[in-house]
């Protein structure tokens, strides 16, 4: 290996650990603990050498908010490549959205925090990786329509996301409802938004 890869190796390994030390921190101290400070600490690098790869933390929270859309599109995907039956794969990447909120909490919060502009993640995510990419096609198949960017499947799909996304912010904010409880709510929405694309 030439001099170059490798030392291309190690900013990007660098890159990594950045990212990784500021989603340590926010695990244990949540996000509004988290510096680039913090970050150099932890990682025992100089605050400098951080802003070498980040300009501000702005710019960490953005890349980390990236990785949370892709982590959630690969598990949405996963689960709807698991059934054929259209219905069957709604359910199943609505259930794995609902597990990655609670299993992933951290990426969850800041990727649909009242700050983050959905406009913008539009603009810097890879095609296929916002949840809206992954639910349209489905959802336009079981409503007969050829477009998935259809304003009557987005508007479905956004149906979907309220009740789903509202429920998850209500279990975060204030646990109260037992699991069980939760998902059968959750699984009657989604099997009576399904329903309805049909008719």
């Amino acid at each position: 290996m030439g001099s170059k890869e490798r030392i291309n190796r190690l900013k990007e390994q660098t890159r990594v650990n950045i990212l990784d030390a500021a989603h340590d921190i926010v695990k244990d101290e949540g996000w509004q603990a988290l510096s680039m400070r913090k970050i150099a600490d932890k990682i025992e690098y100089t605050a400098p050498i951080i802003y070498e790869y980040y300009a501000n933390k702005e710019a960490i929270l953005l890349e980390l908010t990236k990785k949370g859309f892709m982590l959630l599109a690969c598990r949405m995907q996963e689960a709807r490549n698991k059934h054929t039956d259209l219905g069957e794969q709604l359910e199943a990447m609505w259930l794995a959205y609902w597990n990655f909120a609670f299993e992933e909490k951290e990426y969850y919060q800041l990727m649909f925090g009242v700050e983050m502009n959905c406009c913008i993640m539009d603009e810097i995510l890879p095609p296929g990786s916002n949840p809206f990419d992954i639910a349209a096609g489905p959802i336009a198949q079981l409503m007969g329509i050829s477009d998935p960017d259809d304003d009557r499947v987005c508007t479905k799909y956004y149906t979907y996301w309220s009740i789903i996304h509202g429920l998850i912010s209500i279990n975060i904010v204030r646990k109260g409802t037992s699991d069980e409880i939760n998902r059968q709510i959750l699984k009657d929405a989604i099997s009576g938004i399904t329903r309805s694309l049909s008719n």
